[in-house]
Order: structure tokens, then sequence, then C-alpha cells
């Protein structure tokens, strides 16, 4: 149980780091090594969430004392983000969890693959269309719920693509994603209590990884706000990008019985 809690506070706080520097990849990090040892989706997603209501709050508060939030840009995100994340969760948990490994594996290769993307490619100049924020912030929340991470891949990554400067995309996007998390942990728990989900178990036997991420998070949460402002992105996208596939390779490895 120990073991368990050290090694995914180490987790968390590396992923909350490169998190702070990108703007994306708590989710998608954390819930690939769940995978990888072998938590179902359902609950995979649930854990991640709830030890994300924590640390994207910390990281919440650090990108607005640092005033990294476009204010304007925040409401449309969060909203329509808020209600694709409701939705993806009731997806999520009313679909056994062998049927939608598969999909959730090769959504978070996808996820992998548009890091690397990113770090090729470079930002775009052009500028931010404002008109998008709103369906961006669905299809965001829904691949967030259902991916158990995605929010940071979709949205961050379009809006500094775009147009928007780093720095007040990923502040933008990592605050709007506090309230993201708050309503699709909401659905999780909704889903447990009326019985739409009976995978209960799930979650108690693994509250140490969940109290670990928790834990790692928080540690590293505070220094979002300061990381986005001085670390090369483009390395650390490289890094991730990278990271991600290989944890989905590991897994359709495992999936497929071939290790």
């Amino acid at each position: 149980m120990l073991q368990d809690f050290l090694t995914f506070a180490l987790v968390g706080f590396a992923a909350q780091i490169v998190d702070g520097a990108l703007g994306m990849a708590y989710g998608v990090v954390s819930s690939t090594v769940l995978l990888a040892v072998g938590v179902p989706p359902a609950t995979a997603s649930a854990s991640v969430h709830a030890a994300e209501v924590f640390t994207t709050a910390a990281s919440a508060g650090s990108h607005v004392a640092h005033r990294n939030v476009n204010w304007r840009m925040f409401f449309p995100l969060a909203i329509a983000g808020m209600i694709g994340g409701v939705i993806g969760a009731f997806v999520l948990t009313s679909i056994d969890g062998n049927v939608i490994k598969p999909f959730i594996v090769g959504y978070l290769g996808i996820m992998g693959l548009i890091i690397l993307w990113r770090a090729w490619k470079g930002p775009s100049r052009t500028p931010t269309n404002r008109k998008l924020l709103a369906p961006l912030g669905l299809i965001g929340g829904f691949c967030d719920a259902v991916g158990g991470g995605g929010w940071g891949p979709t949205v961050n990554s379009a809006l500094v693509g775009t147009g928007t400067e780093p720095r007040y995309s990923i502040g933008t996007g990592n605050t709007a994603e506090f309230f993201v998390t708050v309503a699709i942990s909401a659905a999780f728990v909704t889903a447990l209590l009326t019985g739409n989900w009976q995978n209960t178990g799930g979650l108690v036997q693994h509250a140490a990884s969940v109290a670990g991420l928790v834990a790692g998070g928080l540690v590293a949460a505070p220094l979002a706000g300061w990381f986005v402002k001085i670390i090369p992105v483009r390395v650390f996208t490289w890094m991730v990008g990278g990271m991600v596939l290989f944890l989905c390779l590991y897994q359709g490895l495992r999936l497929f019985k071939i290790i």
C-alpha cells in the first residue's frame, strides 16, 4: 500500500510538473499509467479526475495569481467543457470496461501523436476564432472524461496552434479545466449513487494510487504558473508525446496478450 502511494506520488508529481509547463499531460500520463497496471477504464478515469479536483484547483490558483488567464476565452471553454465532460462520464460508466479499453488505448495513442505533432509543427500565428471556443470546450470535456485525460492536448494545443500566446492558452485552459474536472467527478459520483456504474470496488482497491496522485500533484501544482513562464515548451512536448506513445504501446501489447 505504501509502495503504491509513493510510486503514484512520483507519477503525480512528474505529470503535474509537465502539465504546468505544457498545459497538458497530467490526465493523459496518469490514466495511461493506471491502465498499464490493470485499472479498468472507468475506474482509471474516475481516479484521475478525483486527483485532478485538487491539482487543477492549485494549478488554476497559480495561473490566476500570475495573470495567465484570458477571462473572455475562459467562460465559453469552461461552460461547454463541463457539459461535454458530464456526457462523456455517463457514456464511459455505461459501457463494459473490457469493451471500451481498446478504444481508450487507441484514443490515448492518438493524443500522444497529437502532442508530437504539436512539437514538430510549432505554434501558428493565425488569430483564434472565438466562435470555436464553445465547440472546442465541448469536445475537450467529452474526450477528457472518456479518456481519463485529454483536455490539454485537445484544448490547450488547439489554442496555441491557432495563435493564442502560449502563456494565456495554458493559463486559461488549465483554469477552465478545474471546473470541467469538478463536473466530471460529480458525474462519476452520480453514476455510482444511481446504480448506473457498478465498479465501485475498483476505486477502493486503488485508493492508495489515487492518494499518491493527489499528493504528488499538489506538491507540483503551485509551480504551474511559474513553469509556464520559464520552461522551453517544445522539448517538453517531445518528451511527453514519446512517453505517452511508449506507455500506450505497452498497454496494447498487454491487451493482445503479447507480453
